[in-house]
């Protein structure tokens, strides 16, 4: 950890507001893998926050106790000038700015499968992925590396086998999935114990209260069944489950469109009033209270969230010391169903 001299102003805001999430009760499992109850997603590095502005939010997630950061190879190439792999070149900086005693203590989650140049999930393409990962985040190792988006072209068996020789050389400690469908994943586990290879311990749905059809059901359900981790990403819903997006209100941000689509269903506004009530009985904000409703789910571990500003953090960072009651996640289970 850093001491407070060399903290950034953020980290020292939030040192002095919120309690450490690193203690046994707060702590999670994945797999081999402790991690803090709330993941921090990477893809804002590169994209809606510079260098400097992310070496802020990370100081001060650590600050705060956090130790499980999310990225991706392919973050962001969607941005204008970018290539990918920006956001994995920022954090793997600001691990080495920390020095060894920050690598061993941070969990870094990365993806393959999604970068322009290593499209795809054949063994020679996960391998060459794997190692510019590497090579960006300027590490010897990956704690938990995902497939990004499932490649329906390759036989769960080349897949599994390559993530497999990661793991024999010590180049990834465990291995997890995103975005894959119910009958794929589960001949990926079938086949990783049929044949003794690494097996995934997590997956990465996209998961909250306006999108609960993307997991519950099938995936949800093979998830409790061989013990997997979820870390649902989008968690958020891009920011709407904030609270910031209001009927005639203009939010400035890159994610605005998605996010106040959410507005025009009869769903979205149920789901607002409801986490009105529940913010406004606990003296909590709205992302705390999302992100509370979304930890108490089966199987998941570590909702993931990102933030541009360590301002952003606090909501977030709350989430791990807020208990919804029973009567609460019901209010909120009830006003999200999907239709139909």
């Amino acid at each position: 950890m850093l001491s407070p001299d060399t903290r950034t102003a953020g980290s020292l805001f939030l040192a002095h507001r919120l309690p450490a999430m690193t203690d046994a009760a707060t702590s999670r499992t994945v797999g081999s893998l402790r991690v803090s109850p709330l993941c921090l997603g990477g893809n804002v590095f590169g994209w809606t926050a510079d260098e400097a502005a992310s070496f802020a939010v990370l100081d001060a997630f650590e600050a705060a106790g956090g130790t499980f950061v999310d990225t991706a190879d392919a973050y962001s190439a969607w941005a204008e000038g970018n290539t990918g792999g920006e956001s994995e070149t920022i954090i793997g900086r600001w691990l080495k700015r920390g020095g060894p005693s920050r690598r061993g203590e941070m969990v870094i989650a990365t993806k393959a499968g999604a970068h322009p140049d290593y499209r795809g999930l054949s063994a020679d393409t996960i391998k060459r992925a794997c190692e510019a990962s590497l090579r960006r985040l300027d590490t010897d190792y990956i704690d938990l590396y995902y497939t990004h988006v499932d490649d329906e072209s390759v036989e769960v068996s080349e897949i599994i086998a390559a993530l497999d020789e990661l793991v024999a050389e010590g180049k990834v400690r465990e291995i997890g999935v995103s975005n894959i469908s119910p009958a794929r994943l589960a001949a990926s586990l079938e086949f990783s114990e049929a044949e003794s290879k690494a097996r995934y311990v997590a997956i990465q749905p996209k998961y909250h209260l306006l999108s609960r059809e993307t997991y519950e059901g099938e995936l949800a359900a093979l998830a409790a069944r061989y013990g997997l981790a979820a870390m649902p990403y989008s968690a958020l819903a891009s920011g709407f489950l904030t609270g910031k997006y209001r009927p005639g209100q203009r939010v400035d941000s890159p994610r605005a469109d998605r996010a106040s689509q959410y507005l025009e269903t009869e769903r979205g506004q149920r789901v607002l009033a409801a986490l009105d009530d529940v913010a406004s009985a606990r003296g909590a904000e709205m992302a705390a209270v999302a992100l509370a409703w979304l930890a108490a789910q089966p199987t998941v571990a570590a909702p993931i969230a990102s933030a541009r500003t360590p301002e952003q953090l606090p909501p977030l960072l709350a989430a791990a010391g807020l208990t919804l009651t029973a009567e609460e996640l019901a209010l909120l289970t009830e006003a999200s169903q999907p239709a139909g």
